[in-house]
C-alpha cells in the first residue's frame, strides 16, 4: 500500500479556501448523507418510479426487491448527482459534495488537504474556489462525452481535486510528497517522493490505464473520465494562466500607435526587416536596450525567438526585471527555460524567473522552486551564491510566519 500523508515545501499562512471546502463536503457528509442512508424513501416522490425504471425493475417482484434495500440517499443522489443522459446545471455543482460512504470522503478530502494548500496560496483564495469549482464541471463534462447514455449519478468531489492536482503538477514540479509505504513485513516506513512522480502514477496507472481498459466507462464504481478530464482541464487552467498576463501585455503593445520615435522605429524593422532577431541583436550590441525590449515581442513566436542567441534574450528579461515588468520578465524566462532545457545559460533563465515571481502575489513557493533549480544547474560560483540567497530569504519569511515544512534539501553544490 502507498498512501500520501503530506508534502513539502508547504507555504506560508492559512489555506481558509481549501479548509472552506473540506468544512463543506464533511458537514453534507454528516448532515446530508449520513441521516438519509438510514431513511427509508419517500413513496410518493415521482422520481421514484423513474428510479425504478432507470434501475431494470420492470416488474413487481423486482421493484419490491430494489425498495427493500433502497434509501432516501440513494434518491437524493439520483435527483442531486450528475447523470449524463439527463444532464442539468445544477447537479454539475451538487455532485461535487456527495459521496458514497466514509473511505470515498476520507481519499478524497486526504487529498485535497496535501495539495490543495499550495495551489490556494498561488491562485488566491477567490481563484482557488473557482477553479476548484471549474475543474469539478470538466471533469463531469469529460466524463458523459464517453457514457452519453448513462443514467447512473456522477457524485464525489474527485474530479474537482484531480484539478487540483492537475495545477499542482505543472506549478510545483519540485514539491515532494510524504508517501507512506506499507508492504509487510518488509517495509513500514515514510518516504519522500518526487511530486510528479506520484501524481503522474495517479494519472497513468491509477485512472488512464484503467479508463483505457474500461472502454471510457467507469470501473469498480470509479469514474476514471472524471479524473482524468479534472486533471487535464487544472493543468490546462494553470498554463494557461501562467503565460495570459505576459501575453496580453504584449498584445496591447503590438496593437499600441507608434507615439515615439522609439515606437516608430520598431514599427520600421517589424515592418521593412526581413529578421527582427538580427535587429535586437543589434540594438543590443549599439546599446540600445529599450529598443531591444520594444522588438522582442515582434518575434514571430517560437521560431523567430530561436534566432536570437540566449545572452541577448537574458539581458531583456534583466531588462524587463530592472523595469518592473514582472509578467513579461516570467514569460520570457520560462519560454526560454521550455525551449532551450540544454542551453549553458538555463540557470540564469531559473534565477531570473524566480526573481520574476517574488514580485507577484502568492508565488513565493514556486520562486523557491526555481531557485532550487538555478543551484542544480548553476555554472558559477557568484550564481549559486544568488541563489542561495534567495533561498535563505524565503526560509527566514517561513520561519517568521511559522511555517516549519520550508526547509532546504541538502545542498547539491556548483553544477559542472
Amino acid at each position: 500500500m502507498f498512501l500520501p500523508v503530506g508534502d513539502t515545501p508547504n507555504p506560508p499562512g492559512i489555506p481558509y479556501a481549501n479548509y472552506l471546502l473540506i468544512g463543506l463536503n464533511v458537514a453534507v457528509f454528516l448532515l446530508v448523507t449520513l441521516p438519509l442512508a438510514t431513511t427509508r424513501p419517500d413513496l410518493s416522490d415521482p422520481l421514484l418510479y423513474e428510479y425504478l425504471q432507470v434501475s431494470g425493475a420492470h416488474g413487481e417482484l423486482a421493484a419490491r426487491i430494489l425498495l427493500e434495500r433502497l434509501s432516501a440517499y440513494d434518491l437524493f443522489v439520483f435527483r442531486h448527482g450528475f447523470r449524463p443522459a439527463s444532464p442539468a446545471l445544477s447537479p454539475l455543482l451538487s455532485s461535487l459534495f456527495l459521496h458514497g460512504g466514509w473511505m470515498h470522503l476520507f481519499g478524497n478530502m486526504l487529498f485535497l488537504w496535501i495539495f490543495g494548500d499550495n495551489v490556494e496560496h498561488r491562485l488566491g483564495s477567490v481563484r482557488y474556489l473557482l477553479a476548484y469549482l471549474a475543474s469539478g464541471v470538466a471533469a463531469s463534462v469529460f466524463f458523459a462525452l464517453f457514457v452519453p447514455a448513462s443514467q447512473v449519478p456522477l457524485v464525489g468531489a474527485s474530479g474537482a481535486i484531480s484539478g487540483v492536482l492537475g495545477f499542482y503538477f505543472l506549478w510545483f514540479p519540485r514539491n515532494r510528497v510524504k508517501t507512506f509505504v506499507f508492504l509487510f513485513p518488509f517495509i513500514m516506513n515514510t518516504f519522500l517522493v518526487p511530486a510528479r512522480l506520484v501524481l503522474g502514477f495517479y494519472l497513468l496507472i491509477d485512472n488512464l490505464l484503467p479508463f483505457l481498459l474500461n472502454g471510457g466507462g467507469s470501473g469498480g464504481g470509479v469514474a476514471h473520465g472524471a479524473h482524468i478530464g479534472g486533471f487535464v482541464a487544472g493543468m490546462g487552467m494553470a498554463y494557461g494562466m501562467d503565460r495570459l498576463p505576459g501575453d496580453v501585455r504584449q498584445l496591447k503593445r503590438r496593437t499600441a500607435p507608434a507615439d515615439d520615435p522609439v515606437d516608430r522605429d520598431v514599427e520600421a524593422d517589424a515592418a521593412g526587416l526581413p529578421d527582427i532577431a538580427a535587429s535586437i541583436e543589434r540594438a543590443l550590441a549599439d546599446g540600445k536596450l529599450e529598443r531591444a525590449v520594444a522588438l522582442y515581442p515582434r518575434l514571430p513566436g517560437r521560431q523567430g525567438r530561436a534566432k536570437v542567441n540566449s545572452a541577448a534574450l537574458l539581458a531583456i528579461g534583466k531588462l524587463l526585471l530592472a523595469r518592473r515588468e514582472y509578467d513579461q520578465a516570467l514569460s520570457l524566462f520560462r519560454r526560454f527555460i521550455a525551449e532551450r532545457p540544454a542551453d549553458a545559460a538555463i540557470d540564469r533563465a531559473y534565477l531570473g524567473a524566480g526573481k520574476a515571481l517574488m514580485h507577484k502575489p502568492r508565488c513565493v513557493t514556486s520562486a523557491y522552486h526555481y531557485f532550487l533549480a538555478a543551484l542544480d544547474a548553476a555554472r558559477s560560483r557568484d550564481l549559486a551564491d544568488e541563489a542561495r540567497l534567495h533561498l535563505h530569504a524565503i526560509e527566514r519569511l517561513g520561519e517568521k510566519r511559522g511555517n516549519k515544512d520550508m526547509t532546504t534539501p541538502k545542498d547539491p553544490g556548483v553544477g559542472t
